[in-house]
């Protein structure tokens, strides 16, 4: 997870999503998989990410230009793309840039960013293991509302992370959010 604190720095917050979603094709285990973003930081976070997601290339490892490359196998393609396909069925969620595939030559997904209102949308709580990321925003006033939520919604925790310029919300996430994640970023 990426908890981001309305204090943050939305290029940093932007940057930080793109690569940490979307290196090595999302299939790390501290692959960036949901962000949490404040009312008052998303349209920029958003407008920054749509931005950069749109320059990554997609294709195979030969050519060094591309940044994204093929899925593993196409276990984890038909995986990955069977939560990119269910997205369309959810009325609070939507793909915001991406969610193109294709396997004629290879497992390649496009790095897919979803927008959902539902902080419990299956895209916020089960492992993909690969290009998505999902993206709720919260109010900026429910900072420490949110935290709860961070920490309830998913089994999956091996790495998270918060953004902040506040040394006092970095202190109250790094409290409740304990037990969240084995690595922990601020």
């Amino acid at each position: 997870f990426v908890m981001v604190h309305p204090s943050s720095d939305p290029d940093q917050v932007a940057t930080a999503l793109a690569r940490g979603s979307f290196e090595f094709q999302g299939q790390k285990c501290s692959a960036a998989s949901r962000a949490y973003l404040p009312s008052n930081l998303a349209k920029a976070i958003k407008k920054k990410l749509i931005e950069q997601v749109k320059t990554m290339k997609v294709g195979t490892t030969e050519d060094f230009r591309n940044f994204i490359n093929a899925v593993i196998d196409e276990k984890a393609f038909d995986s990955i793309t069977k939560y990119i396909d269910g997205v369309k069925k959810e009325k609070q969620t939507k793909i915001i840039v991406g969610g193109g595939y294709n396997k004629s030559k290879g497992y390649f997904i496009e790095p897919t960013v979803i927008e959902t209102k539902n902080p419990k949308a299956t895209t916020m709580c089960e492992e993909i293991f690969g290009p998505v990321l999902t993206i709720h925003e919260y109010d900026e006033k429910d900072f420490s509302k949110t935290l709860k939520l961070v920490d309830e919604t998913s089994p999956y925790a091996l790495t998270g992370s918060i953004f902040a310029r506040d040394r006092y919300a970095v202190q109250e996430a790094l409290e409740k959010l304990e037990f969240s994640a084995g690595n922990f970023y601020i």
